[in-house]
């Protein structure tokens, strides 16, 4: 795949193979960290946890292109990921809720800074007329690790036996650090632009193209962060699934995000503008998790047909907010690309709360149907969104 010129493909592919452990590594307790910490507390106190993480996380970006400034990206995500195996050691030896959950909070924080920090890696491999391709075959590998996840943690997991999968993990960050070191050790750090909140928010406010992409990924994460933290307790412990069967559902659920983003990528590049798929995705997911609060059966292949369909407009959504965004700044914007990466823990702090409050006035079950009306309202950005060609 000749996506960059011959010299730069060694370095994409080790990027690609970075996010792949690392996506395993993240998705594994991602899986199973509501569960967990529900055996601890109410959905209300988790959904707080989320909170307070994404704030920490918000606040963690607005350094980050000081810190790129003193450190530079490689050695910053060699000491992300040394404190990443610190956390989850935490999380498996302590007992206490009192002690797990500011490492949980911690966690939140550390794993999207190296997720912020591969993007770097990434950034500066990208060429923009390829964009689409590499974003699309980069979102493809780390989606593909999300559907081995689920199978792993069925095979892993026991009765409530979570700490298995927090020690699976940790192993998980041996090859992480080798990999790094081998491939990144040199890597000759762009001149990062200053961090200035004002200015930067001010640039995104007049430039109304950031402005809506910006928004269409707030939304998009606010789907992904509603579904992290409800939709696992919803089958558990709602409709009644074990979690080898949510591993089947899962994993069939996450498919579109392996079959589709690479060639929406491509075809983003090529053919189509990325503000058709964008609409089309939106309303896809939209009319797709409303349809979740009419599913009154336990049936495995109903449940991953309905959840396989979130996703199919999930990934549309998700590749065209990527390519649309990459093609717009370069491996300098590290202001701009530390607010893009915020919109991840934005949504982490909306959703909880909003999900909290619907909670007390309509039934758990009701509530993907509040979540679809809000994901439709992505239409308003997506069809004003000027295309990059």
């Amino acid at each position: 795949m000749k996506f960059v010129h011959r010299r730069h493909n060694r370095s994409l592919y080790s990027i690609c193979l970075l996010v792949f452990i690392l996506t395993i590594h993240s998705a594994l307790p991602t899986i199973v960290n509501s569960s967990f910490l529900n055996q601890y507390t109410s959905e209300r106190g988790l959904g707080l946890l989320y909170s307070i993480g994404s704030i920490l996380t918000i606040l963690s970006f607005l350094f980050m292109s000081r810190l790129l400034r003193r450190f530079g990206n490689y050695k910053i995500t060699l000491t992300l990921i040394t404190f990443q195996a610190l956390i989850f050691s935490g999380i498996v030896y302590f007992e206490s809720f009192y002690l797990i959950a500011p490492l949980f909070v911690a966690n939140f924080v550390v794993i999207g800074l190296i997720f912020f920090t591969l993007d770097i890696f990434l950034e500066n491999q990208s060429e923009d007329i390829h964009t689409g391709g590499i974003r699309g075959m980069y979102l493809t590998v780390a989606n593909s690790a999300w559907i081995l996840s689920p199978m792993i943690v069925g095979m892993l997991i026991g009765i409530n036996d979570y700490k298995k999968i927090y020690l699976s993990a940790i192993i998980l960050l041996i090859p992480l650090i080798y990999f790094l070191q081998t491939n990144f050790k040199k890597f000759k750090d762009p001149i990062y632009d200053h961090l200035s909140i004002k200015n930067t928010f001010s640039k995104i406010l007049r430039n109304k193209n950031y402005y809506r992409i910006f928004l269409s990924s707030i939304l998009l994460n606010f789907f992904y962060a509603w579904m992290v933290i409800y939709m696992p307790i919803y089958l558990h412990q709602y409709v009644g699934f074990n979690w080898k069967e949510i591993g089947i559902i899962f994993t069939i659920m996450l498919l579109p995000f392996v079959i589709l983003e690479m060639p929406l990528g491509n075809i983003a590049d090529k053919k189509l503008g990325e503000k058709e798929i964008l609409s089309i995705g939106f309303i896809i997911t939209a009319l797709a998790t409303i349809s979740i609060s009419l599913i009154t059966v336990k049936n495995i292949w109903l449940w991953a047909l309905v959840l396989f369909m979130t996703r199919v407009g999930a990934s549309m959504i998700e590749v065209m907010n990527e390519t649309y965004f990459f093609k717009k700044i370069d491996g300098r914007s590290s202001s701009i690309l530390s607010f893009f990466r915020i919109t991840r823990p934005t949504a982490y702090v909306v959703a909880p709360l909003i999900a909290s409050s619907t909670f007390l006035f309509i039934d758990y079950r009701y509530s993907f149907i509040v979540l679809g009306i809000i994901i439709l309202y992505g239409l308003r950005y997506s069809l004003t969104l000027e295309d990059t060609k």
